[in-house]
């Protein structure tokens, strides 16, 4: 039995990842809250875009799911700010998108986004890509450590 959680601790860790989730619906806002938590994660909720950064920059989650349709501030918005801080740049970042929203997964990534998913989608399937983004790292944290590894190892060789 782990003494840190006592009861059934199959999905808890030692250290407790943080999400942020922005979305402005409410129903889909409080099941993801509390799904996640569920799954042992600490959450950080927020109901619109400026709320989202403000959280992002004052807890550095260590992922963020961001509704793309929001109202004052859309989830390209709200990526690109997060983007231009040095503070936030790293944390991987999802976008969370309904069908009828036109958007596709290459242009998701050439905003900067790690990821997306489509609305309505099974909490397994967010649970996997949640699991592989927190153990992996966003794509631009993987490629700011190759470039210094190459930088390094270019300042080795004669």
């Amino acid at each position: 039995m782990n003494k840190l959680f006592p009861g059934n601790p199959q999905n808890q860790t030692t250290k407790m990842d943080t999400i942020l989730v922005i979305e402005d619906n409410e129903d889909i806002l409080e099941n993801l809250t509390e799904f996640l938590e569920m799954e042992g994660y600490k959450i950080l909720g927020a109901n619109n875009g400026k709320r989202g950064i403000e959280l992002a920059r004052e807890f550095i989650p260590d992922l963020i799911i961001c509704d793309v349709l929001m109202q004052a501030m859309n989830g390209h918005d709200v990526l690109q700010v997060l983007l231009g801080s040095g503070k936030t740049y790293e944390i991987p970042f999802i976008f969370s998108t309904s069908m009828s929203e036109k958007i596709n997964r290459t242009e998701a990534l050439l905003l900067g986004a790690d990821d997306y998913i489509i609305k309505p989608f099974p909490l397994e399937d967010l649970l996997k890509i949640v699991k592989t983004w927190i153990q992996s790292g966003s794509t631009r944290r993987r490629s700011i450590i190759n470039t210094v590894i190459g930088e390094i190892r270019l300042q080795g060789q004669p």
